[in-house]
């Protein structure tokens, strides 16, 4: 067992009432680490913290960020296996997807790096002779970056990389179900020389979350806000947000749709949507939820995906040979249960897998599912996948859009235009055409629409979400005035 300690100012620290909470490894039960339990005094001293950095760090050239942000890569790289340990440790996550965390997220840093370059405006025409106007980009102050436990590397750096590259400061809220993980981020930037309180680690218990992220976001020196997790909370915090005007982007669930026309490369389908639906135990925001399938082709996709599903290695997580690991929690697993069961009783069929061990769950595929189950419109976050018929392109595009969430899509078909036409009618904001739902690069714009949430990570787009874009101008003569 280890004590993780918060960071605040550059130095570790409990929580200001000693409170703390235990966590433990999902698919032992083993005590792994006491974790504080940060409340509002906790945040605020975050904050002060943040905001004290801020006034240097803003004022850092393109080239200090970028060489911070480079060697913060080159350490998680190195570090890659003792990440993916405690990933595992922690989430039950396999091996082999702690070691994709780490490297993903080296990536991600490398582009927020690169972006340094593209924080620029532009000069614009004015009417006014003599006039230069001109809109520029700024950092905008303390960002508060909230971070899921189920891709805990990637959404930990996706959180702080974009905002301390444009020249902001940060407080990441860890989550409960990996604050090891997520205090190496802090550790790994210091290291590479971020200075003192440009990058704040707090942790809360899930009870606790609450209380410290309300005071958080009520603090006025916090100025921009993202979060990643489920609908539910992201409405909370969306919420509290709105009554401070300040600015979200919310990155939130999905019930991702993967569209197989008549057309399709069925070997390549099946194969997206086993990636799709079963990578990570389902638990990513992109995990396939629905197969809409044409029924010409309907019977041999589903041999092809259950002989695949079936061949899936569930086992312990610290193997490097298991493909299926373990649940975060308990709680999870009897959710997804619950919803297969409901299915289950109102008609539908499990046409492979259902089963769980403890927190492990078989890949589960199920057909004849209806409207009137709950499986149809919660997100499972599991590894399960619901089989709907289609008849034609049309009811194929109804079925994809027929739920709350719109974040990632997918469409197979041999007909490219045939397949776009019926891509561009997906309410979702990503889609990809004969490629699998879960998929990212760093540099794209990544963030639903409809209940998935606004705003958008990645690239130009994401500096657009973490700088003020403001008006400037320049009198050179001049100037008539009417009175």
């Amino acid at each position: 067992m280890t004590n993780v300690a918060m960071r605040i100012g550059g130095r570790d620290a409990a929580s200001g009432d000693g409170r703390y909470y235990e966590k433990r490894n999902p698919f032992t039960g083993e005590l792994i680490a006491r974790v504080p339990d940060a409340g509002p005094l906790d945040a605020v001293a975050a904050v002060g913290a943040a905001s004290t950095a801020f006034k240097a760090w803003s004022k850092t050239s393109p080239s200090q960020r970028r060489a911070i942000l480079w060697k913060v890569a080159d350490l998680l790289e190195a570090r890659a296996q003792d990440i993916a340990k405690t990933i595992t440790a922690e989430t039950g996550g396999t091996f082999g997807w702690g070691m994709f965390n780490a490297f993903f997220a080296a990536t991600m840093l490398r582009e927020a790096a690169a972006s340094t370059t593209f924080l620029h405006g532009e000069t614009i025409p004015s009417d006014i002779p003599g006039n230069i106007a001109m809109s520029i980009r700024q950092p905008v102050g303390v960002v508060l970056g909230i971070a899921p436990w189920n891709a805990p590397m990637i959404l930990g750096v996706r959180a702080v990389a974009m905002p301390l590259a444009c020249g902001n400061t940060v407080v990441l809220k860890a989550s409960e179900e990996c604050p090891g993980t997520h205090r190496i981020i802090g550790d790994v930037l210091e290291e590479a020389g971020l200075p003192a309180g440009a990058i704040n680690v707090l942790t809360t218990s899930r009870e606790g979350a609450a209380g410290a992220v309300n005071a958080l976001i009520a603090d006025p020196r916090v100025k921009r806000i993202n979060f990643t997790g489920s609908m539910h909370v992201g409405k909370i915090i969306a919420a509290q947000a709105a009554r401070y005007l300040k600015p979200v982007l919310l990155e939130l669930g999905g019930k991702a749709p993967l569209v197989v026309l008549d057309d399709a490369d069925l070997d390549e389908a099946a194969a997206a949507a086993n990636f799709g639906a079963f990578m990570h135990q389902g638990q990513i925001c992109m995990s396939t939820e629905r197969l809409v399938v044409q029924k010409p082709v309907l019977q041999p996709f589903l041999d092809r995906l259950v002989t695949k599903a079936r061949n899936l290695k569930v086992g312990d997580p610290a193997d490097p040979e298991t493909q299926i690991g373990s649940m975060v929690n308990e709680r999870a697993v009897k959710r997804v249960q619950e919803l297969i069961k409901d299915a289950v009783e109102r008609g539908a069929r499990v046409v492979c897998g259902g089963q769980a061990y403890g927190t492990l769950m078989q890949p589960t595929v199920i057909d004849r599912v209806s409207p009137d189950m709950r499986i149809y419109r919660e997100e499972s976050f599991g590894p399960v996948v619901i089989v709907l018929p289609v008849n034609d392109d049309e009811e194929a595009i109804r079925t994809a859009n027929d739920t709350e969430y719109g974040l990632a899509a997918a469409v197979f078909g041999h007909d490219l235009d045939r397949a776009y036409a019926v891509a561009s009618r997906i309410e979702s904001g990503i889609c990809h055409i004969n490629g699998p739902t879960v998929a990212d690069e760093p540099q794209m714009p990544f963030g639903g629409v409809k209940e998935s949430g606004y705003g958008r990570f990645g690239g130009k787009a994401g500096i657009a979400e973490f700088t003020e874009l403001r008006w400037i101008t320049m009198q050179t003569g001049h100037r008539h005035y009417p009175i």
